[in-house]
Order: structure tokens, then sequence, then C-alpha cells
């Protein structure tokens, strides 16, 4: 062996010795680490703001905080209203409107409470302008008053639609919150008391459903599935992984150890997590899950290493430092290459995958420091027998695999590359679609009552700040002009439920002032006129309802918003297109800078601005990787090889997910760098023990790719199952984000296996030279004689 693989190997030996010699020392210190670091878990807060997927210098929010900061905040709850039988302008039903509408004002941080009840209706009683409570007092109307409020509600613009169903089927109340933001129970606080004012009138209120949504459950929401994720998908995590390892290994103590190896490892990167200040959303909380199925890997090749050897007739001891010394290398290599990849994720634009990355990498580095010091300190104190199963069977099968590969290299090399190639031709057709309400399962509230509410409203709201020209140009008549044609262009779009906009406003007061006459339902032509009719409305209107959430304080700019069905991303990227295009082309100069923004919009372009900015990352992991390969291995060829088969089964995955599913979430940018350092370590195991056959066993290339299936084969079938199973298990996440992600990366690990075995040797086997110094150009050798057995 070279030097520098004779003093790693030695380092391992003497590692391994220390650490049994020292065990009780080595445990100690062990848990006096892990409980050092998991105090800082009581600093974990969950995050409840859909805000925290977004970094600060993403374009997008930057926009809407802008926004916000000029018209009311849009954190709100959305209370939709849906009467048995089927009429909500009954006195019953509207009576519940009005409770709720009065009630809503004690919601702690409420801001502003909007309903039909409460609209207010402007009319004119001769040279007077009337304004007030469309209802009052709905629980002694008579059935003509009855069907005069519904008949306003219902032909009124700025509440069909909006706050009533055009057929009088549902009716909703909107509640803004400004939340002061210095404690993370205001939204848990506010949604708790709104879940009970809703209780109490069902409870008064029968032959009613009350469905609520808004920015607020939203929030609410992630908190919840990011909880009931680690309620209940951890704990069978745990067992089902132990169970299985224990299957494979065959030594309880073996399992109970890395019960404890990998328990800790999750601690330890909670715990860091939590000294960082780290706000917990679903994604940073799956990190425990993918701890504990990476952490399982190292653990698997030691024990399995130490059983063969054991069955061999060595002593347990010398069987432990045999399995380190043997291991040593690829379980650094690969745990570095993972920590890497999981790293490589601080590239995109989502905090909560950075979060995911650093909290995973934190746990591998931990995992693989206690693989080769704690598991060899635990395994040397606890009874450990070698099970009576012979590894013959095991290692028969693996060189009947090995005889197989090699002696149909050429066919494989080609057959798997075309089909490698058919797969990568799909990847085009993947679309991006990030719709937020589709993030939660069925079994989260806010997932539920966003499907029974679109049903009668619009959805997701996009809005637009409209510049006027200076100081009070929101009264110009031009500009009201353009800002109708605009307000009935978005109108015709298509999946446009309902626009808010202040032309309809001045209509109505046009059409007051003048009698009511239908006629004058026009805007008026005079700025003067506009100014007035806008200044006496607003003495006019209670406090909370005034317009700023309209009009900006020196009435330069008006907000319109327009309400979307649940639309796709594609869909909302048309519409997005069609608003900028119609602004470049139709809307004066100081109305250019008028741009789309909103929480749908922050979404619809995540999934891309991620993607974008993850490239720059996933480039300079596999760099990184490729580097450390070919300094590990010695071989800045055969290094540089083995980066075909830890890419090609990422990119293959996506491929096969196009067909499969079609679409993906913006968690698709985090699948290439979790893949990318998950699927490095079947090709490192492999590749160690190939440049162990050679330089160490004296092997041809066909004899080392014999002897690597043969010593490393069944931990990588093991591991691959573990890591299957953990990353699939994700599909049960009652986020969609987390189950996408776990899906995708699950696919990614089964086709990296199936490279590895099939395509890695066979691309090992073409052409001549040496990969690896010390080896002799065989390739004629292997293409004529592939049945020749290594010489022991």
């Amino acid at each position: 062996m070279p030097k520098t693989m004779t003093a790693m190997d030695e380092f391992a030996v003497r590692l391994a010795k220390f650490v049994i010699g020292h065990r009780w020392l080595v445990i100690f210190a062990t848990l006096l680490t892990t409980a050092a670091v998991t105090y800082g878990a009581q600093f974990l807060q969950m995050s409840n703001n859909y805000r925290d997927f977004f970094s600060e210098s993403n374009p997008e929010l930057q926009a809407f905080e802008e926004f916000q900061g000029t018209y009311t905040k849009n954190d709100n709850f959305f209370f939709t209203i849906v009467p048995e039988e089927g009429d909500v302008f009954t006195a019953e039903t509207l009576a519940l409107v009005e409770e709720l509408t009065t009630e809503a004002w004690q919601i702690p941080f409420s801001l502003r409470v909007d309903s039909v009840t409460n609209f207010q209706h402007t009319w004119a009683d001769e040279d007077d302008l009337i304004v007030e409570d469309l209802v009052k007092g709905a629980e002694s109307l008579t059935a003509e008053e009855l069907a005069e409020k519904s008949q306003v509600a219902i032909t009124e613009p700025l509440l069909r639609d909006q706050l009533v169903a055009r057929d009088g089927r549902a009716i909703a109340v909107n509640v803004v919150l400004q939340y002061p933001q210095v404690d993370p129970f205001e939204v848990p606080q506010a949604v708790e008391y709104a879940r009970t004012l809703r209780a109490d009138l069902l409870q008064k209120y029968p032959g009613h459903k009350i469905y609520m949504t808004g920015v607020s459950m939203l929030n609410m929401a992630f908190q919840e599935a990011g909880m009931k994720d680690v309620m209940t998908m951890i704990p069978l995590m745990y067992g089902l992984l132990l169970l299985l390892m224990a299957v494979t290994v065959r030594s309880i103590a073996g399992t109970l150890v890395t019960l404890l190896m990998i328990a800790f490892a999750s601690m330890i990167g909670m715990g860091a997590a939590g000294f960082y200040g780290v706000a917990l959303t679903p994604i940073a909380l799956s990190a425990p899950t993918i701890i504990l199925t990476l952490a399982i890997a190292d653990a698997v090749h030691i024990l399995i290493t130490m059983r063969n050897s054991m069955k061999a007739g060595m002593t347990k001891r010398d069987a432990l430092i045999e399995a380190v010394r043997v291991n040593f290398l690829a379980v650094m290599i690969t745990s570095l290459t993972t920590a890497i990849g999981f790293l490589a994720l601080n590239f995109g634009d989502a905090p909560p995958f950075w979060h995911l990355g650093n909290i995973s990498a934190v746990g591998i580095v931990a995992a693989w420091a206690m693989s080769v010091t704690f598991l060899p300190a635990m395994m040397s104190l606890l009874p450990v027998r070698a099970p009576k199963l012979a590894a013959a069977n095991e290692n028969n099968f693996f060189a009947r695999l090995a005889d197989f590969v090699v002696a149909h290299n050429k066919k494989l090399f080609y057959g798997i590359g075309a089909f490698a190639i058919v797969l990568i031709s799909a990847v085009p057709q993947i679309e991006f679609n990030d719709q937020w309400t589709e993030y939660f399962d069925e079994s989260i509230e806010f997932r539920r009552d966003s499907d029974a509410s679109t049903e009668y409203f619009g959805f997701y709201p996009i809005e637009f700040s409209v510049l006027a020209k200076g100081e009070g140009g929101v009264s110009e008549p031009e500009f009201l002009q353009k800002l109708d044609e605009f307000t009935q262009f978005l109108r015709q779009q298509p999946n446009v439920t309902h626009v808010y906009s202040l032309t309809d406003i001045m209509k109505r007061l046009n059409r007051n002032m003048h009698a009511d006459e239908a006629s004058w339902y026009k805007l008026p032509d005079d700025r003067e006129l506009s100014a007035q009719y806008l200044l006496l409305y607003e003495l006019s209107l209670p406090y909370g309802l005034d317009l700023n959430d309209r009009v900006n304080i020196d009435k330069s700019a008006t907000r319109v918003t327009a309400t979307l069905t649940n639309t796709s991303t594609l869909e909302t990227k048309v519409f997005l297109d069609a608003a900028r295009g119609w602004i470049t082309e139709n809307a004066p100069e100081y109305m250019q800078a008028t741009v789309p923004t909103s929480a749908q919009v922050m979404f619809t372009y995540v999934a891309e601005r991620n993607v974008e900015s993850m490239i720059a990352g996933n480039i300079i992991a596999i760099v990184a990787i490729g580097i450390v390969m070919m300094f590990a291995l010695k071989s800045a060829r055969l290094g540089a090889l083995s980066m075909v088969p830890n890419g090609l089964p990422i990119v293959v995955a996506f491929g096969a997910w196009a067909l499969m599913v079609g679409t993906v979430g913006f968690s698709v940018a985090a699948v290439a760098s979790v893949s990318l350092g998950i699927v490095v370590d079947d090709t490192v195991h492999f590749l160690a023990k190939y440049v162990r056959g050679i330089r160490e066993k004296g092997y041809d290339r066909a004899g080392a790719i014999k002897y690597a299936f043969e010593t490393v084969g069944m931990a990588l079938v093991v591991n691959t199952v573990i890591l299957v199973i953990g990353f699939a298990y994700l599909a049960t996440s009652h986020f969609k984000m987390n189950a996408d992600m776990g899906l995708l990366t699950a696919l990614a690990i089964t086709f990296a296996l199936l490279f590895d075995f099939l395509f890695l040797p066979a691309l090992m086997l073409r052409g001549s030279g040496k990969l690896i110094s010390g080896q002799k150009d065989d390739s004629e050798g292997v293409q004529q004689n592939v049945q020749t057995q290594p010489a022991e």
C-alpha cells in the first residue's frame, strides 16, 4: 500500500485501540459533549410566519414588505360562513355575521374588521351623503328589508365575490391583524382566540359551518404541521429502522448502541440549532429523521465488518479494531461528502433549507465521530456473539453478481447508459407548482378549510400599488380613468374572482352625489370634485374602516387587489405577465413603476429562484466532493470517474419524477444537494474496497471489483434499504415539501445503488490505462478472461 494509505490504516488502528483501552473515558466524554450541546435545544422556537421561507435579500419579499409599509398589513383571518339552508340573507345568518363582526375586534392584534354587516353603504338624502352600516339589528329585519340588503350586497362590486358569494350561498368576515412581532406566541394566541370565538358562535347558531383561512391560519398551519411530524414520524421512524437493523445486523447490543448513537447525533444537531437561534419550520424539523437515517449507515458498515470478522475466527476486540481499520476512511469520506451536500443548501434562497442543511450536517459529523469512538467503546463492553447464519451465502450471491457484471460489462454500460439518457430527456417536462394551500395534507385544519372556502371565494390575492402623478394625484381624472381601465382588464383575466379598486368607490360616490341616478355611476371628470368626494367620504367613515388600506397618506398611490382562485404557479405567472404587459403598453409613465406583489407572488417564483441559486452551490459541492474523492482514493482519474455514478442517479431520478408526477415545489432545489451528499456514500464504500483490493490484496480490476462486491455488497444493500425507507417515510409528512423531498431523494438513492452495482464497475472496465497507482493495464485481460478468480 502507498504510505498515505498505510498511515491512515495505522491511525485507525491506534484510534480503535485507544477507544477500547479507555472506553469509560470515551463514553463519559460522549455523554458530556451530548449534554452540553443539547442544552441549546431550550432556545429553539417554532416558526409561525410564512416570511421565514424567504431570505431578506429575496426581491419579492422586499417588494412585499415595502408594499405593506405603505398600506395595511395583510395578516388576517378570513371567516367563511355557510348556512345549511343555502341562503345567507336570513335574519339568523346575518345576526351571526353581525355578532362575529363585533366580537372579532376583540381578537388579539386585530386592526380592522370587514363584513357585509359593517360595510359602509352610501346613499343620498337630498343634498346629504349618508354613510352607514349596511346591516343593523339583523335579527329584527323584515323579509322586505332582508331582500333590500341582499340586492345591495349582491350588486356592490366591493362585496360581490369578496365578502358574499354572488349566489348568496356563503358570506365572509375578514379580520386584519397587526402583529408586533416581538413574541413567538402572538400568532398562536390570536388563533386560539379566533377558534374559541368560532366554537361559541357555532354553538349559538347551529345549522352553519364556519371555515377559517387567511394568512394567520397559514402561519399557524406551518407550526402545526411541524409539530405533528415530530410527534408521529420520529418515534415510528426509530422503531422501523431499528427493527430493520436488528434483522440485518443480528445483534441486540449493536442495535441498542446504534439507537443511542443516532439519538445523541439528533440531539446534538438540534441543540446546535438552538444555540444558533433557529426558528423551526416543518422543513427544519425533518432534520432529526434525516440524521437518524444517515447515522445508521456508518454503524451498519462497522457492525457488519465486525460480525464477519468474528465469524472468521477473530476475537471481539480484534474484530472491532479490524472493523474500524477497514471502514475508517470510507465512513470519514461518506460523512464528509454528505455534510458537504447538506451545507450546499446554504446557497439557496430559503432559510428553512439553510437550517435543514446545517442541522443535518452537524448531526452527520457527530454520528461519524461517535461511530469510530462511542460505538466501539460500547460494543467492547457489551456481550456480542457472531450469528449462526454463515456469510458464505451472502458472499456467494455478491460473487455471482460480480461475475455477471464483469462478464456483461459492455452490455450493462451501454444498456444502463441508454436507460439514463431516456429518463434524463424527460427532465425538461417537470413543472414548478407552489400552491401554498396544498403544502399541507388534509389532517391540517387550514388545508380542509381552505379547500372548502375556495368553493365560494378566491384565495390568492395579488396586490398592486398603482402610482399617481404626485401628491393628491389619485383624484386626477386621467389617473382614475387609467386605473379603471386596468381594473376592468384584471377582471377579464382567467382565474380572477374579484378586483378591489378605488374606482368602484368613486363611481358610487358620484352616483350618490347626483341623487343616486344610475346614469351617474361613472368616474367624476373634475379633480376638485373627486377630491371633495373622497374627503367627504373619509370624514364619514368610522374608526378602523378608513381608506388607509386603499390609499397612501399623501394620496399619491392607491392599492388594487386582484383575488385569484386556486391557480397553479404557471397560471399565476401568466396572470402576472399579462398585468405587467398591460401596464407597459397602456399606462402613462408615472404608472410604469407599478409592480405586482403578495405572498402568492413570492411563492410563485420561489422554486425558480432557489433552483437558480442552488446551481452554484451544487457545482461547488460537486467540485469539493470530487477533490475529497481524489485525495482519499489517491487517484485523480478514479476520483473524477466516480462523479459519473454520483451525478447520474440524481438527474435520472428527476427524469423518472417528471414521468410519474410531473410537478414539483421549491423543495426540488434541496433534493440535488441532499441526494448528492448521500448517493456518494455507496460509491465511496465500493471504490474504497476496490482500491484496497488492488493495493492491499494485489488483485487486477476484475478481482478488485469482485472483492468490493463480496466485502461491502451486503452493507450497501442494507444501507440503501434503510435510507430508502427513511426518506420514503417522509412521504407520510403532513407537509408536502418534506414529502416530495423524501420521495425524490429515496428515488435517487435507489438509482444510486443500481448505478454503483451495475454501471460503475462497467465504467471502470471501459478502455485502458491505470485508474490508480500501482495498477497494471489489464483491460484486455478483463475482456478475455472475466471469470478469473482473484488469488487470496
